[in-house]
């Protein structure tokens, strides 16, 4: 049932649904130049790899429209994160409450991305927030089924905002792990903490959130959660690991990438909106469409993040731009380009310790569609994250009805991003 209402919904988008990007043709966003110098290097064929000369990509493709119903549009324009602003003000506070450590450095390492004005998007907290009200539905298996009153309402609200305290610190601390190992020297625009405090501090300020999102999470007394959110670490590893142990057919292909992409990204976000679902006490169904809303966007938001380390500057990232190639990880943009050029796998095999060998792949690559089939690919995720949102079961509550759309309205996000 989950799965051919998908499809309904996904074969109804791609034949009638109105382009989500124009969503308001008069307040359009996106503009593309057309007139744009040849490259005249190979770094420059990249970035203009990315502008396609019929405009918008394939984001105004009739085969990749975002998902999109007449239901969601509506006269002004949303912002998702200002609607659960105040909650994320919440968060925030008692992350920084959360964190606090009795060793004075433990202390300052584990706070250092929770500080105010480096604490990111809070782009996980913001999806679940949404998501969390987007579920607002009558408790199943009950006859008839039941309303929660205030206090059970404001319960749960609590145990799913720890949900979002819970994944942020999760990420923050898979975040720090992940810098050691990259020997990163920025991040979210500031030195890395392993540039400021050192890997051994780094590390173990990471260790340190993980043990207070396990306190967080045993508090729920709720194993399906703990075991969800359990087999996210899990992931996490596996992921990095697969990542640093690649043979080199696995490096060059696509499903290992894939893989090895939802472990490291897309499980977080995918298992946390299920496990709001599993604290409001909804149907296997609708916990397994919220999850597939988190997986699909999480892989959409990972694609594009392979787009913009060819694309972006340092300083719009705020971290190094080319960083993967530069540390020898392939990602999709070389992987397709790979495909039309077969002789870029011998400068993939050799590897990129020769800086000679990094402007070969730049070269192929901007020579190749691997940027535009990358966010082709991203697009196609998004809509099914879209679609995921637009089969859970009708209600009229105009709060469900705009985290709804807001949900819907960060996969158009998510693509269109530059940073």
């Amino acid at each position: 049932m989950l799965f051919s209402r998908l499809s309904r919904n996904l074969r109804s988008n791609f034949n009638s649904c109105r382009w989500f990007l124009s969503l308001r043709e008069k307040n359009h966003r996106f503009l593309f130049s057309h007139n744009y110098h040849s490259p005249r290097n190979s770094i420059e064929q990249v970035m203009a790899s990315s502008i396609f000369s019929k405009g918008l990509p394939t984001l105004h493709s009739s085969r990749y429209r975002i998902h999109h119903q007449s239901s969601f549009i509506v006269e002004d324009e949303l912002d998702p994160f200002s609607l659960v602003a105040d909650e994320l003000s919440l968060i925030g506070n008692k992350l920084r409450a959360m964190v606090v450590a009795e060793v004075p450095k433990l202390a300052s390492a584990a706070e250092y991305f929770f500080k105010m004005g480096v604490e990111g998007k809070r782009f996980r907290p913001t999806v679940l927030l949404l998501m969390s009200t987007a579920l607002n539905l009558p408790i199943p298996n009950a006859s008839p089924p039941i309303e929660l009153d205030d206090t059970l309402a404001t319960d749960l609200r609590s145990r799913q905002q720890s949900i979002a305290e819970i994944t942020e610190m999760i990420h923050v601390a898979s975040l720090l792990h992940d810098d050691v190992l990259d020997d990163a020297d920025t991040r979210r625009g500031i030195g890395s903490l392993n540039v400021v405090m050192g890997n051994k501090l780094s590390v173990l300020a990471g260790d340190f959130l993980l043990s207070r999102a396990c306190v967080a999470l045993a508090s729920l007394k709720n194993t399906e959660v703990v075991s969800l959110l359990s087999k996210v670490v899990e992931h996490l590893v596996t992921g990095e690991t697969m990542q640093m142990t690649t043979t080199s057919d696995q490096r060059c292909s696509m499903e290992h990438y894939m893989k090895k992409t939802y472990y490291k990204t897309a499980s977080l976000i995918s298992n946390s909106c299920k496990a709001i679902a599993i604290l409001a006490g909804q149907t296997a169904e609708v916990a397994m469409l919220s999850f597939e809303y988190g997986k699909n966007l999480g892989l959409a938001f990972q694609l594009i993040d392979d787009v913009l380390d060819f694309t972006g500057t340092s300083a719009s990232l705020g971290k190094g731009s080319l960083s993967d190639i530069r540390h020898g990880i392939v990602t999709a943009p070389v992987l397709f380009a790979m495909e039309e050029f077969p002789q870029l796998r011998a400068i993939v095999d050799e590897g990129f310790e020769n800086p000679k060998n990094i402007d070969l792949a730049l070269e192929y690559l901007g020579k190749s569609k691997g940027i535009q089939r990358t966010r082709e690919l991203a697009v196609k995720h998004a809509n099914l994250a879209a679609a995921a949102i637009d089969s859970l079961p009708q209600n009229d509550d105009e709060d469900v009805k705009k985290s709804r759309r807001a949900l819907i309205d960060l996969t158009h996000r998510v693509i269109t991003r530059t940073k």
